[in-house]
């Protein structure tokens, strides 16, 4: 039975990063993503559900969305599942704390404060496996890869592709992208782990500390973590099987165009005699 709450969890999540006695944790965290002039301090956090400027347009809700006392607007997701157009949403999303820092009147002069999005993956959203980055960090720049606008900031840990162990880890980047890759399989504290922010965050993941209700919600979020993780398995499977079902049909096309025996395709394919004599009449 696990020790520790899943952080991949919409409950998980938010307990350990989006409740006020811990923003402690959330800080430590960003401040090992943010640029060294962004550094946090401190931090306010703000209603997560960003209500659009008509009643037409689209709202955007937030996992996490909070602001510095230097002033950086920091929205921070948690994303279970592979979604169509997740980079345009990414975008989207962070026009909100763009667009609620004008004011209104004539003396406002466009001066704007950064603005950080930062998404935890658990999945892998770069296609090609050859430019696949665990940590991608996006800004403006231009054709010669200056840095053209320095206040939008871009951040994509995508934690499948995190493999280091913990002999590995040697930065506190490190340690956290460690933490939550591994905490809900976690047993004990790793001794590379035994320190004041990291005790704090397995005494605030720890089941049993939980009262009756925050136990209910967080079994009744796992769950959903859970269904979910399989229908997405489920379809991907499926694809693949029929993917294979596809080309296995296709092999036994190209041997039959080629007089090969009724025994050789069986053989070579899996097929039945009888799915074989069938794709015989289909290629007559």
């Amino acid at each position: 039975m696990a020790k520790y709450i899943n952080p991949y969890t919409d409950f998980g999540f938010k307990k350990l990063f989006g409740e006020e006695g811990n923003k402690d944790l959330l800080i430590d965290f960003l401040n090992q993503i943010v640029k060294t002039n962004h550094q946090i301090a401190d931090l306010t956090f703000r209603n997560n559900e960003n209500m659009p400027d008509l009643p037409a347009e689209r709202k955007a809700i937030f996992d996490i969305y909070c602001t510095a006392i230097s002033g950086e607007k920091f929205i921070v997701e948690m994303q279970k599942a592979k979604m169509h157009y997740f980079k345009d949403r990414s975008l989207f999303y962070s026009t909100f704390p763009i667009r609620e820092q004008a004011t209104k009147g004539e003396e406002w002069d466009f001066r704007l404060q950064p603005v950080y999005f930062v998404a935890i993956l658990d999945f892998i959203y770069d296609e090609e496996t050859d430019k696949q980055k665990f940590f991608r960090e996006v800004a403006l720049k231009d054709q010669d890869g200056d840095l053209f606008y320095d206040k939008l900031h871009f951040k994509f840990l995508q934690m499948p592709l995190f493999k280091k162990k913990e002999q590995d880890l040697q930065s506190q980047f490190d340690k956290w992208c460690y933490f939550l890759k591994n905490l809900g399989s976690f047993d004990h504290i790793p001794a590379i782990l035994n320190e004041p922010i990291f005790a704090k965050a397995f005494g605030t993941s720890e089941l049993a500390a939980m009262t009756a209700d925050q136990r209910r919600n967080y079994e009744r979020s796992l769950m959903y973590y859970l269904d979910m993780k399989n229908v997405v398995k489920t379809a991907v499977d499926e694809a693949v099987q029929v993917a294979l079902e596809s080309n296995t049909i296709e092999i036994a096309k190209n041997l039959i165009s080629l007089g090969s025996a009724t025994d050789f395709i069986i053989k070579a394919t899996n097929l039945t005699a009888a799915q074989i004599e069938e794709l015989r009449k289909e290629t007559k």
